[in-house]
């Protein structure tokens, strides 16, 4: 009883943690503190699960556990040690699927565990035999859209898969198909609690999870990982009902709940139905959709010219994206921050929602190269100020700044909401190539007037910059 209670403490205070982790992660300044909120409450979770199983299966238990831990640890540890920051979004993705697994591991070990003759007994004098067969059946259901979804956003993201979208035809019809399918199923499992409708609802749902997702593009895959995410906790939170774990159906529920709210700012940021997001797929492979246009020659700069329109100006803003990240830029743009800086220009930094390609991506790029929080602004605090600038650099960025999503409405990206970079006297993009952006539409802010192009490794150009400053 003893055990019982501290475990149940344990919860509450961990659960605590998790909430105060999400307020902290919520702003730069307190991002820290956040994160050793959330580890501290895992920590303890940890522990008192531990004790728990310990105390109800003894020795054993505690030796399974820690093994299959250690396992999970020198995993996870390899992993963050190798992987990219280019590349973390496919890892949340694949970690993404690993609890959409585990719903589906636990959903069929707890079916089992009911048909034990003191386990069926209990659920009978309950009066909760269908109760928990219903939480068997959704819990399966939802951790097998997670996992084979993100397998799929997985092999998209990290280009083993095409990114254009699958248009099966009538897709819409195959995907509320498989839902009154399931519906259906699950009537038949609850009535009867045959493995049959289980099995074959199983099926369904893994083929309807890979199906969502495949027919989303590559453009919309930040709103797709967000998503996903939202999944996991929802796939955790009916592991919770269905392991009668508290703190798991509440930890869920905070996971489902913020990741269902950032995909809805997502698609806020990029001018998506989030219905139709998730219903049918809205985005490119890169290729140029609609009406080829013809918007005239761009100019040429050398990373001399550009130093000298930094010497000279006063107020800079420097609009990162995808690019930078890819070209491992933030360093090298930090170390010229500081020297702009020192010489007395006003330097910001204008970050749109989605840019890159996770939630926050630039956010951390440049708070890990050491760039003050203060000066690193969010769209709608730094959109009115480009008209005052003297010259903004656009490092990787391209659909996050395309004028048409305001001056064309047949535009693919019409209404998203953008940085109006071109108001600045001067506009310098880094890009590799005249190529079009991830949402596959050309960029006439190439052609206009005051924009000017630097072309080659974003990380190149800046040392180029630096070296001429």
């Amino acid at each position: 009883m003893a055990i019982e209670t501290f475990v149940q403490a344990a919860y509450i205070v961990a659960a605590l943690l998790f909430i105060l982790a999400l307020a902290g992660l919520s702003k730069h300044e307190t991002g820290k503190l956040g994160n050793a909120f959330g580890i501290s409450g895992m920590a303890l979770a940890i522990f008192a699960t531990i004790l728990k199983a310990t105390d109800i299966s003894g020795v054993a238990a505690l030796a399974m556990i820690i093994i299959a831990m250690a396992i999970g640890a020198a995993v996870g540890i390899w992993r963050a040690v190798k992987v990219e920051m280019t590349e973390m979004p496919q890892l949340i993705a694949l970690l993404h699927s690993f609890v959409g697994l585990a719903a589906v591991l636990v959903g069929f070990n707890s079916y089992i565990e009911a048909h034990e003759p003191r386990r069926r007994l209990e659920l009978e004098l309950l009066g909760m035999a269908s109760v928990h067969a219903g939480e068997i059946f959704v819990g399966i259901f939802i951790g097998a859209v997670t996992f084979t979804g993100s397998i799929i956003a997985f092999l998209k993201l990290s280009a083993r898969m095409k990114s254009a979208p699958l248009n099966l035809p009538r897709h819409n019809l195959i995907n509320l198909g498989a839902v009154v399918a399931s519906l259906l199923l699950m009537v038949w499992f609850v009535a009867t609690e045959s493995v049959i409708p289980l099995l074959l609802m199983t099926l369904v749902s893994l083929a309807l999870g890979a199906h969502l997702v495949a027919a989303i593009g590559g453009g919309d895959m930040p709103v797709v990982v967000s998503m996903l995410n939202s999944y996991s906790g929802w796939a955790a939170a009916a592991a919770g009902f269905m392991l009668s774990n508290d703190l798991l159906i509440v930890t869920g529920a905070l996971v489902g709940s913020s990741g269902a709210y950032l995909s809805y700012v997502m698609c806020k940021g990029m001018n998506r139905s989030f219905v139709s997001v998730i219903a049918g797929g809205f985005g490119s492979d890169g290729a140029v959709t609609g009406e080829a246009k013809d918007y005239g020659e761009h100019r040429e700069v050398s990373a001399q010219e550009v130093a000298e329109s930094l010497a000279n100006a006063d107020r800079v803003i420097i609009t990162p994206g995808y690019g930078m990240a890819v070209a491992q830029a933030q360093y090298p743009v930090a170390t010229l921050t500081q020297k702009l800086r020192d010489k007395g220009v006003d330097v910001r930094f204008g970050i749109h929602p989605v840019a890159g390609r996770l939630p926050g991506h630039m956010n951390v790029l440049l708070a890990e190269a050491k760039v003050p929080y203060d000066i690193v602004l969010e769209l709608d605090e730094i959109n009115d100020d480009f008209s005052d600038t003297d010259v903004v650099l656009v490092i990787g960025a391209n659909d996050t700044v395309n004028p048409a999503a305001t001056d064309d409405p047949t535009s693919p990206i019409a209404g998203m909401p953008v940085l109006h970079v071109w108001d600045a006297k001067e506009v310098v993009v880094f890009k590799r190539s005249m190529n079009t952006g991830y949402a596959g539409v050309q960029n006439p802010l190439f052609f206009r007037d005051n924009t000017v192009m630097l072309f080659g490794d974003a990380k190149e150009r800046v040392d180029d910059i630096l070296a001429a400053l």
